[in-house]
């Protein structure tokens, strides 16, 4: 039954997130007058296909890892194009219009996020509140002072390490959750932080943390065990509810998508850098298992995952490699800088190349999926 259930998770996440992004492309090439060839989900053979009045063909495929959206397009070595479909080929289109029929995918999935948190916020979520435990000796929050039962009821950016505003101006802290994307956030660009706290007793006092006094990222630590400010656990009876009116609610959660974009792109820079582990790539059974565990806690937990699985994959998307709507973005970067389009035989190189980079990394997702979850 536990098979079924996450089998069942995984199939719907990867059917949501492909058909909205594939959705994006479509949307903007339709606007922009490109005729849509084919619209499918899923990859192989075909199990479900329906032809539209304007010859649009939607199609249900036997391999759900992905889809597709195919345009009436000259470069196409396979279409032959007739002079009177020219003005609706994705190739005649300006540059602008192009860039947006491609970007417009990625974009689409930010938008769901948005969308899925916002009716979490609305329907109301417990959270659960940001009062802080006994920080480790060692770490900042305890050379800071910070004690067990400190409540963080304000946040503040730091400039150039001094406090900027009166405690007054402090952003309120609605949850631990809040919280802690904030500190992620700020961990990750190394920018300084100020926090409003209110004592056991009631009394209200403000902790500066300098930039220059923050854990690094670095892949054998964990950054927010070393600063120490971590929640007490407490049982569901004593979390606050948080509840939004529709237009707070939007808000909130651009808000919300908007930290976790920052934190995932620092993140994802450091695979780069070397301060993010490659250990951390997850692949489908990662995905599979996120799936099938959080819809068995309900349907908010699974919303809520599906918003994160749905910004990774628009950032993902967004990198700059041939195969990816990013390295399409790149091409018309090259166009606009340049004055002209890259030739179709280079174009059919990088994607080469490209295709061995995400085969490379597909099966180091892989690979991480089959130590995570098989080794003794």
């Amino acid at each position: 039954m536990q098979a079924l259930i996450t089998l069942t998770a995984f199939l719907l996440t990867l059917g949501v997130l492909v058909s909205f992004h594939e959705f994006g492309h479509f949307l903007a090439a339709r606007c922009c007058g490109v005729r849509v060839l084919r619209f499918a989900v899923g990859f192989g053979k075909p199990l479900f296909t329906y032809r539209t009045k304007n010859q649009t063909e939607w199609v249900l495929a036997a391999i759900p890892l992905g889809g597709y959206v195919k345009l009436l397009d000259g470069r196409d070595r396979e279409q032959v194009i007739t002079p009177q479909e020219r003005a609706s080929a994705f190739d005649s289109k300006k540059l602008w219009q192009r860039s947006l029929i491609v970007a417009a995918g990625p974009f689409a999935n930010f938008f769901l996020s948005v969308i899925l948190f916002a009716i979490i916020y609305v329907s109301g979520v417990p959270q659960l509140p940001a009062v802080l435990e006994a920080p480790p000796e060692t770490s900042l929050a305890a050379k800071l002072g910070l004690m067990q039962g400190d409540r963080v009821v304000g946040w503040q950016d730091l400039s150039d390490d001094e406090l900027v505003s009166a405690s007054g101006d402090f952003e309120t802290v609605r949850s631990w959750n809040s919280l802690r994307w904030n500190l992620l956030d700020s961990l990750t660009a190394q920018s300084g932080f100020a926090l409003e706290l209110q004592g056991p007793s009631g009394g209200r006092f403000i902790k500066a943390f300098p930039a220059q006094d923050l854990p690094k990222i670095s892949p054998n630590t964990d950054p927010m065990l070393a600063l120490g400010i971590r929640p007490i656990v407490s049982p569901g009876t004593k979390w606050q509810e948080l509840q939004l009116g529709p237009l707070d609610a939007v808000l909130y959660a651009s808000h919300r998508v908007w930290l976790i974009t920052k934190v995932s792109v620092r993140l994802m820079a450091g695979f780069f850098t070397g301060n993010t582990s490659l250990k951390q790539l997850g692949g489908p059974l990662s995905i599979a298992d996120m799936a099938g565990k959080s819809v068995q806690v309900g349907w908010q937990a699974f919303f809520a995952f599906l918003a994160l699985i749905s910004i990774s994959i628009g950032l993902l998307n967004l990198l700059p490699f041939p195969m990816l709507d990013g390295g399409q973005l790149l091409y018309d970067a090259w166009e606009l800088v340049a004055g002209k389009r890259i030739s179709i035989s280079m174009q059919e190189q990088f994607q080469k190349l490209g295709f061995l980079l995400l085969i490379s990394l597909s099966l180091l997702a892989l690979f991480n999926d089959l130590q995570r979850y098989f080794s003794p």
